[in-house]
């Protein structure tokens, strides 16, 4: 299940300092680690999340999360274009896709995803990205697109959280609101409390 806030989070070690603190919806996302690592890192975060009832997002690895049990993959549009599909559906998992572009989104939804993910709704700066802002007249006109819950994502901060969510998405994944923060666990408690007062 999604919830309204998900950090997206490059590692175990980040998910052991702030899934405890309540957060119910993680994505990991691992770059450029060894296939022993990959397993080690998704298996302990599997069993972090169940610990503390964390809803775990496996990010671009989908043949680890059908080994390891996990419940949900995220892919990318390159990563989209090489799964197996079929694989993915025949273990359970749910599947969310990344889109940034019509054509993208045009992709995304012949899979039939349980989620689709847009972005980056504002200037980004972890990553350099070939696609401008979407803005909040993107993410409106996705909502009315599309059948499933829409995730937003780039640029999404504490302050910007309530204009985005009335935008039309239904969840907000976060990254660097959190991890270029000077006190990520401070930051999570403020979006913790911004996602649970009323709308």
């Amino acid at each position: 299940m999604l919830h309204t806030f998900y950090p997206v989070l490059p590692d175990l070690g980040w998910l052991e300092r702030l899934v405890p603190l309540g957060v119910k919806c993680v994505q990991l996302r691992l770059k450029d680690a060894d296939p022993s690592e990959i397993e080690r890192q998704i298996s302990a975060s599997l069993a972090l999340c169940k610990e503390y009832e964390c809803q775990l997002i496996v990010n671009d690895y989908w043949r680890e999360a059908i080994a390891l049990g996990a419940d949900y993959i995220h892919l990318g549009q390159e990563d989209l274009a090489a799964a197996d599909l079929e694989a993915i559906r025949a273990a359970g998992l749910k599947l969310g896709i990344s889109t940034h572009a019509h054509d993208e989104l045009k992709i995304a939804l012949q899979a039939e995803p349980d989620y689709v993910a847009l972005g980056p709704v504002y200037e980004t700066k972890l990553k350099k990205m070939k696609w401008a802002p979407q803005g909040l007249a993107r993410v409106t006109e996705w909502k009315s697109l599309i059948s499933c819950p829409l995730v937003a994502i780039a640029g999404i901060t504490v302050e910007r959280a309530p204009d985005v969510l009335a935008a039309g998405a239904d969840s907000l994944a976060v990254v660097t609101d959190i991890v270029t923060n000077d006190n990520p666990e401070t930051r999570v408690r403020e979006w913790l409390d911004v996602v649970s007062a009323p709308v």
